[in-house]
């Protein structure tokens, strides 16, 4: 018997992952799995169970009322969870706290198997994990810091659904995991708490525009090699930015992706005035209309807070209406992010 994988991305940040089996309903599975979604009838005729679906195939049934789910709702991806049928691995964003639905936050413990310094910029972390997390391309996790009673955020970037997990993590003299790495030994293990986050790598139907900032390429690492394994058609580009030229990092890495994914480029960009870069300045300097496509593109961001700010600005200044924009901003000592 076939089984669907449904991820349920609850509004403050938390995601669930459920098995779903084929003919089955997505309220049914959850509460097989002791998720208790909204509802009230169950029966396709109130409306509380409504979510969205963001990617996936389902079938919805005739079995509700118009004024429960209306056809235009269900036309731009509405779904009620108590007759929906997925026929696919699908995402559903549901309209409330994980909490209210009595659940949370997952943990789950791995052990490093190397720490790689990047010139004094960054530091790869790899881990070991005990079972292979669930996790969408672009989530975090956060991570506990041996001996601190303190966790720090961190965007993945390896693939779903391997034991074998990485983090690329901003080097901060004197910061807490950036000093505990610097002692940190092969074998230890660490407890995280995951996956997290609105910023994830929606169903493909357009050119996407990626826009890292610094340690935000993690996530785009990982859309990439889900992207490069789905063998993905459409055009995407990314615009790596950083602020010196020893803050390039991976970048061996990001060209290898042009020999797997036939419509891939991209450009690294520096901004030091001193940089002898072919590219200098800002990413938004380096927008061509090309990859904005008229704004039929789907644009992706992860970047400290003015990097965030100056291209929404960017947008607005300049009418760009991207087909969909969603951004992630992170500060270095923060143990949260913020995503839209």
């Amino acid at each position: 018997m076939a089984c669907y994988r449904i991820a349920l991305n609850f509004e403050d940040g938390v995601t669930r992952f459920i098995n779903c089996k084929d003919g089955e309903k997505v309220l049914d599975a959850a509460f097989r799995n002791k998720i208790n979604l909204p509802m009230d009838c169950s029966d396709g005729v109130c409306g509380t169970c409504k979510c969205r679906a963001e990617s996936g195939s389902y079938d919805l049934g005739d079995d509700f009322i118009d004024d429960a789910l209306t056809a235009d709702e269900a036309e731009s991806g509405l779904v009620l969870t108590c007759q929906m049928k997925p026929s696919s691995d699908c995402v559903i964003a549901v309209p409330t706290i994980s909490v209210s639905c009595k659940t949370g936050q997952q943990k789950f413990t791995a052990r490093v198997t190397r720490v790689s310094p990047h010139n004094d910029a960054a530091i790869m972390l790899e881990l070991d994990a005990d079972s292979a997390p669930a996790f969408l391309p672009g989530q975090y996790v956060n991570i506990d810091v041996p001996g601190s009673g303190q966790h720090r955020s961190y965007s993945f970037n390896s693939a779903p659904g391997e034991r074998r997990i990485g983090f690329l993590i901003k080097k901060i003299p004197g910061g807490l995991m950036s000093s505990w790495l610097e002692r940190a030994e092969i074998g230890t293990k660490l407890e995280l708490t995951g996956p997290m986050g609105s910023f994830y790598l929606r169903q493909v139907k357009r050119p996407l525009l990626f826009l890292a900032g610094g340690t935000g390429l993690a996530p785009f690492l990982s859309m990439l090699e889900v992207l490069a394994r789905e063998n993905a058609q459409q055009k995407i580009h990314l615009i790596y930015g950083v602020t010196r030229d020893l803050d390039l990092v991976l970048v061996d890495e990001i060209e290898a992706y042009k020999a797997r994914l036939t419509n891939f480029t991209f450009a690294t960009v520096v901004a030091e005035e001193a940089s002898d870069h072919p590219r200098k300045g800002w990413v938004t300097q380096h927008m061509s209309a090309e990859v904005l496509n008229g704004g039929d593109v789907d644009v992706y961001l992860c970047g400290p807070p003015p990097m965030v700010d100056a291209v929404r600005h960017y947008f607005d200044d300049n009418g760009v209406k991207p087909n969909s924009f969603h951004y992630e901003k992170f500060t270095p000592n923060a143990s949260a992010k913020e995503a839209a």
